[in-house]
């Protein structure tokens, strides 16, 4: 008897331009940013896969949908399957986001998208939390230099990602990369 193989959805998070507009965003990591974002998404596609895209409208600044910020970057590719968007950190509270995946029976959700140790992060515990398998495509996210409050040191996106896989890994996700990912889809399309 063979296993059921899981429905996953590539979930991208917060790819917008917002974040171009504060004094965190840097280009420095955005070439392999991108070139990962873009050999999931279409991966996925050709796998027919859902492509899920998040965007984060908050209260104030470049995040408000007033601001004409709160848009995706450019370079990403249009036509996701659906689009929520967020006012929290993770990707589930009050978006419907959960409840079109049920509908669906995707139960495997591959992570990717703007702040690692943020958005992304939370999404993938909240998603493990209530049910959902989950990859956390940390090659596929980004994030940028972070000073601790108290000590001043600064941390770099490498080690704020190394963080971020340190505890999520075999607690809330496997950690993979974007050719974990797509060979996963391939495995699936060939089953």
């Amino acid at each position: 008897m063979s296993a059921t193989l899981p429905r996953s959805a590539l979930i991208i998070i917060d790819v917008q331009e917002s974040f171009r507009q504060t004094a965190d965003w840097s280009d420095a990591d955005l070439p392999a940013f991108k070139s990962a974002i873009l050999r999931l998404d279409r991966g996925a596609r050709e796998a027919g896969i859902p492509v899920v895209h998040i965007f984060h409208i908050g209260k104030a600044g470049p995040f408000t949908r007033e601001s004409g910020f709160a848009v995706p970057q450019e370079w990403l590719p249009g036509a996701p399957s659906v689009v929520f968007e967020k006012h929290t950190h993770n990707a589930f509270t009050d978006t419907g986001l959960d409840l079109w995946l049920r509908r669906r029976q995707i139960d495997h959700l591959v992570i990717t998208g703007i702040r690692t140790e943020q958005c992304c992060e939370t999404t993938t515990r909240v998603a493990s939390d209530i049910g959902y398998t989950v990859d956390y495509v940390t090659d596929a996210t980004l994030t940028f230099p972070m000073t601790h409050a108290t000590s001043g040191r600064v941390y770099s996106p490498a080690e704020i990602k190394a963080h971020t896989e340190l505890v999520l890994q075999n607690r809330f996700a496997r950690i993979a990369s974007v050719d974990d990912a797509l060979a996963n889809w391939q495995t699936s399309r060939a089953a």
